[in-house]
């Protein structure tokens, strides 16, 4: 799975329209968001760092609700965007939760587990988890 970083408005209207998960690596206003969503009308979560996440209107995320997209709070730890626009969670991750789910542990305590064991957030666990 890619996550697409983004890191400044002016590549919004770059972006490739299929993208699914979008990073923002900076305060996205309300505009940003809105034309992310036209740019992109197959996005299914923004993955937002907390401190960015707190500035996100009402509004917004009521329209980012209505239109079925998740926000999730949490930031790519290490990645250089220099090197790679996308930040790539690795093949390992799906392998092992399929495994747990083949061992039949509690979507709960695999929600903890796979927190405790990468560097990923809470939030976007889930929605990996959710959905796959």
């Amino acid at each position: 799975m890619k996550i697409r970083v983004v890191s400044s408005k002016d590549e919004i209207d770059i972006l490739n329209p299929n993208e699914k998960i979008v990073h923002f690596a900076f305060r996205p206003s309300n505009q940003n968001i809105f034309s992310l969503v036209i740019r992109c009308p197959q996005v299914k979560a923004l993955h937002i760092p907390g401190s960015y996440l707190k500035s996100i209107s009402e509004s917004t995320r009521m329209y980012l609700k209505m239109q079925n997209i998740e926000l999730l709070e949490g930031d790519v730890w290490g990645h250089r965007k220099d090197i790679n626009e996308y930040y790539e969670i690795p093949q390992e991750l799906f392998d092992h939760l399929r495994q747990l789910r083949t061992d039949k542990m509690p979507e709960q305590a695999i929600l903890e587990k796979l927190t405790r064991e990468t560097r990923l957030g809470p939030d976007l666990i889930a929605f990996i988890v959710k959905n796959n």
